[in-house]
């Protein structure tokens, strides 16, 4: 096909006169059925480079795709087009997974995105032959690569089918960062015979900046500033899900319109902010790197990291969100010393532990485990065990068998020793990658520059508007008006217990703190475990307010106190202060058996086992409302337990009270 011709059905189709040059190149290696890795930076137009072509084939195009919310914009943008396209992903039931599965091999869809984890179901590997494919696409391709910085263990599964694909099956895989070890990488996987086309990544309208600051405090002060007199909306990315809630509810506070948003939020809530969020509703949207990687939104007029990240790669695609429109956009880097901490620990806790291997590697030499079974046997997360599965699959140390239509895996008679050198390797590599972005944090080069070059772009161009080329030295410091602001929001700001189910009458109960967020934290720690003594007056103080703030029009018949595990009659003592103070009779629950702490499980279903009808009351408490006390909360597994059984007694209401609200295994998604 000639370009003029192209461009003739992409006006009709599409709507655009033109492809940039670039574009064209792409898509006419792809007619040609070549395989292609295309490096352009956010915004180019990729999309377009494999949406164009899928319509020109007779069957089948297949996106491999790794964010759900731009996989949905995509997906509606088509269908107004009228081209039919689908998706199948974890986030929809088996049924509906099965059915779009089956448009697909009818030759009803024109394209179907898919992301890698489903690739590994039954329904899907058994489906894949009977499909008329014309055209395979890895989107975000640098998530193949080892060394990408998102690589995942099921992106492997793609790999699988590009080696048994027939030869005349175009690929095109797209990517905005992708360093030279990182395309080289996915040249290898791929195919040798792949083309790299690699555009200019200079986006000449982000002004880049970095903020030096000397603790959190600085951060909230300098964030309120800004987005009080900035134009535009933007967004915030923090390093936790936590700092998403913090961040914003200071903002909020401060009468801003924000929202938070996270990977762990329930999914209609959030398609409810993105939407709200391109409608421009919100001032900022203060999250993880959850979001903005999935939408495509040209109006973003400033992006904040409060966090570093790992590596330049992941800062150059998350602010390549802004500015889309070509008009200036602000980003900024609020930057601590001790915020090293953070990354660090991601890159180092990348992979599992040896031991943690050596216990998957005992528990399937016992007996062939699936994972469900295999993560009770072991105690480790999820992600920890498809990680080590993975790699033991990969150095042939277990097998993965069928037993029926259930899928298991084995220890694999006589196997070779776990090699933990490509674990060190890869650890060693993104150590050198973070060290990349601690000198980018004090460069004196032009940082667009500094960043274009570390991605393989080889332009010499200053961006002649970022810190570094106007000679700014930014320092910030808060006032003692910011400060008396924000400890003001520390000592009322209260994290939610969500706990209510249908199940029980639970209601959603109040922490005086996050564990982490304040000195409260600390005092607990010291109470519990270096020999500090009762709780102190600061914590009871924390608590009523908490208590205020939440409670104040319920009426409660009585308090309870969770039975502790080990930590003796600090919650007991500190509970029966409080029923004092707020004049409600107090009296204990039962344990009728012995229990293990529950910060020592890793999962959910060992935390419920641990408590499973572990306590009882001695008392009547039919239509009571009750306040039910405990130091921390964790998982919620021992309220939840508890709140089942005062209900089935008989409780009108059940409302937690803790002191602190743990933060524990708070990772950015």
């Amino acid at each position: 096909m000639k370009r003029e011709e192209a461009e003739l059905k992409l006006k009709n189709i599409f709507g655009f006169d033109n492809f940039f040059d670039d574009q064209w190149k792409t898509i006419d290696r792809v007619l040609q059925k070549k395989r292609v890795l295309l490096i352009e930076k956010t915004g180019f137009g990729k999309s377009l480079t494999f949406q164009f072509p899928a319509t020109q084939f007779d069957g089948l195009t297949i996106i491999f795709f790794f964010f759900f919310a731009l996989m949905r914009d995509q997906i509606k943008s088509l269908d107004e087009k009228g081209i039919k396209a689908d998706l199948i992903n974890s986030q929809e039931t088996n049924e509906r997974n099965d059915l779009i599965i089956e448009k697909a091999i009818n030759n009803e869809l024109k394209i179907l995105y898919i992301t890698p984890e489903r690739l590994a179901s039954a329904s899907w590997q058994n489906a894949v032959s009977k499909m008329n494919i014309s055209f395979i696409v890895i989107d975000e391709a640098h998530c193949i690569s080892t060394w990408g910085h998102e690589f995942r263990p099921d992106f492997r599964r793609i790999i699988k089918l590009m080696q048994v694909l027939p030869s005349n099956i175009p690929v095109l895989a797209t990517t905005a960062t992708a360093t030279l070890s990182v395309s080289e990488d996915i040249k290898e996987q791929i195919g040798n015979n792949i083309e790299i086309i690699r555009g200019d990544l200079l986006r000449e309208n982000l002004k880049l900046n970095v903020i030096h600051v000397e603790n959190e405090e600085d951060k909230m002060a300098w964030m309120l500033s800004y987005l009080k007199n900035v134009s535009g909306n933007g967004l915030v990315y923090t390093g936790t899900t936590i700092n998403t809630e913090i961040y914003s509810k200071w903002l909020e506070s401060e009468k801003l319109n924000t929202i938070f948003y996270h990977g762990k939020m329930d999914g209609d809530i959030k398609k409810g902010i993105e939407k709200e969020w391109m409608n421009d509703k919100y001032k900022a949207v203060i999250a993880t790197n959850a979001l903005g990687m999935g939408i495509d939104k040209s109006n973003i007029r400033f992006i904040i990291h409060t966090q570093i990240t790992q590596s330049l790669i992941h800062y150059y695609q998350e602010i390549g969100r802004a500015g889309r429109d070509g008009k200036t956009a602000e980003i900024f880097l609020l930057f601590n010393v001790k915020d090293t901490a953070l990354p660090l620990s991601f890159i180092n806790g990348a992979r599992p532990s040896v031991k943690k291997y050596e216990k998957v590697i005992s528990a399937l030499k016992e007996e062939p485990l699936g994972e469900k079974n295999l993560m009770k046997a072991t105690n480790l997360k999820q992600t920890q065990v498809r990680t080590i599965k993975a790699d033991l699959l990969d150095q042939k140390i277990i097998i993965e068998v069928k037993y029926g239509s259930n899928k298991k895996y084995e220890y694999k008679y006589n196997a070779s020793q776990l090699d933990t050198t490509v674990f060190e390797n890869l650890r060693n590599h993104r150590l050198e990658k973070f060290k990349k972005m601690l000198k980018y944090i004090n460069t004196n080069k032009c940082k667009m520059l500094y960043l274009c070059n570390y991605l393989g772009d080889s332009n010499s161009n200053s961006c002649e508007i970022c810190d570094s080329c106007s000679n700014n030295k930014n320092q910030f410091s808060m006032s003692k008006n910011d400060k008396e602001k924000i400890k003001q929001f520390q000592d009322n700001f209260f994290p939610i217990l969500e706990v209510e189910t249908t199940k029980t009458n639970l209601i959603n109960g109040i922490a005086s703190s996050y564990y982490g967020f304040s000195n409260v934290g600390t005092i607990i720690n010291k109470c519990k475990y270096k020999d500090g003594g009762n709780f102190p007056n600061i914590l009871l103080k924390q608590t009523l307010r908490a208590f205020g703030k939440t409670f104040k029009d319920q009426k409660f018949d009585l308090v309870l106190f969770v039975p502790p595990t080990k930590s003796g009659k600090l919650v007991e003592n500190f509970a029966n202060k409080l029923a004092m103070t707020l004049k409600l009779p107090i009296t204990p629950l039962v344990k009728i058996r012995d229990t293990k702490e529950q910060k020592i499980f890793q999962i959910g279903a060992l935390k419920t086992e641990n408590i499973k009808d572990a306590f009882d009351i001695n008392i009547d408490i039919i239509n009571k409302s009750i306040l039910l006390i405990d130091d921390i909360f964790d998982s919620g597994a021992t309220i939840k337990e508890i709140g089942k059984m005062l209900t089935n007694k008989g409780a009108k209401i059940i409302a937690p009270l803790v002191i602190a609200k743990t933060v524990g295994g708070d990772i950015a998604n």
